[in-house]
């Protein structure tokens, strides 16, 4: 126990000192964030502390090897950190110049599939599996990418599915895992007081597809190795499921669904009254909600089991309707409050 929380501490004081550094540089180098169409800011800020949390990240994976919390499975470790790494150099790249929609989507299918190939190879897995994985890696980082538009949101998400994991890899008796996750949960940790204090800066693309990659390469290398698929696919349902179904609301209206938007469940609880940090506690709630049925789901009974899937489809339920129930209300409670003349 006393090695990993040295390979926690070492994560976190990483990710709280390193942007004392890192913040300067961004300056020198123009690292702006300008809000667009997409954004729920209203004023430039440095963006790309990513930067910062990444190389918490690397720092945090060697200590795991160097104190001895990764004493198997190195390879998987490895290769995990190696997706993460690609990823978020992808990220960079969109941050400093710009990628096209091909050449981003491209190089995201390229590190999940190359990826991938060596995780199934390392687990002992059918090759059937490989589209599945390369383009599930591929889509989490999207997906991060794209609910990354509030002050709070990434951090929490980090610190909430690190957590999750390494929870899952102590339960699995998985090392990797349980080092990977409290890595990924204290890079996040230490970069909230940089994006929720008073001169925040966000995370760029570096960030969030640091994020998104470390969330997926734990998902799909967990799965590969056997750990219960409630463990790995609890922590992003919620992710999942507010991007689905923005997805789908678009396309029924007709909109241009690639196009630079707003309009995720958790920026439209945004437009009703919610402060950033309100929508991200939101998000966050529910997310702890539904990781913990998961948790519980994956070695009960059957009748339990089945509580369990009814209130997870609850939760993501009401957290999708939640703009929609909390915009009537706010509506009516106006109306009701109207002189009488």
């Amino acid at each position: 126990m006393m090695p990993l929380l040295l390979v926690a501490l070492a994560t976190l004081l990483a990710s709280l000192l390193l942007p004392f550094a890192v913040k300067p540089w961004l300056v020198r180098m123009g690292v702006v964030d300008v809000p667009s169409a997409r954004s729920s800011h209203a004023k430039a800020t440095i963006r790309g502390m990513g930067v910062a949390a990444a190389l918490a990240t690397v720092i945090g994976y060697a200590a795991a090897v160097l104190l001895g919390v990764v004493t198997v499975d190195r390879s998987v470790s490895a290769v995990v950190l190696a997706i993460i790494v690609a990823c978020a150099v992808v990220g960079w790249v969109e941050d400093l110049r710009g990628l096209s929609i091909r050449g981003r989507a491209a190089a995201q299918l390229g590190i999940g599939a190359a990826g991938s190939v060596v995780l199934i190879v390392l687990t002992g897995q059918s090759f059937w599996w490989l589209p599945l994985a390369a383009l599930a890696i591929a889509a989490y980082v999207n997906i991060a990418n794209f609910m990354d538009g509030v002050n709070g949101i990434s951090g929490l998400y980090g610190v909430t599915a690190g957590g999750a994991y390494a929870l899952a890899g102590t339960l699995a008796e998985q090392p990797w895992l349980t080092a990977g996750g409290a890595v990924l949960a204290m890079s996040f940790l230490g970069f909230l007081p940089w994006n929720l204090g008073r001169g925040s800066v966000f995370l760029g693309d570096v960030g969030s597809y640091l994020l998104g990659a470390s969330v997926a390469a734990l998902a799909v290398a967990g799965f590969l190795g056997g750990v219960y698929v409630e463990y790995v696919l609890s922590p992003i349902l919620v992710y999942a499921a507010d991007t689905g179904y923005t997805l789908l609301r678009r396309i029924k209206a007709g909109e241009r669904w690639y196009a630079s938007h707003r309009e995720h469940v958790y920026q439209r609880l945004t437009d009703v009254g919610f402060s950033h940090l309100q929508s991200a506690a939101a998000v966050t709630a529910c997310t702890v909600a539904v990781i913990i049925l998961g948790f519980v789901a994956a070695t009960a009974s059957l009748p339990v089991v089945a509580l369990c899937v009814a209130g997870t489809v609850l939760v993501l339920v009401v957290y999708l309707a939640s703009p929609d129930l909390i915009g009537r209300r706010r509506r009516r409670s106006k109306v009701t409050r109207l002189p009488v003349t």
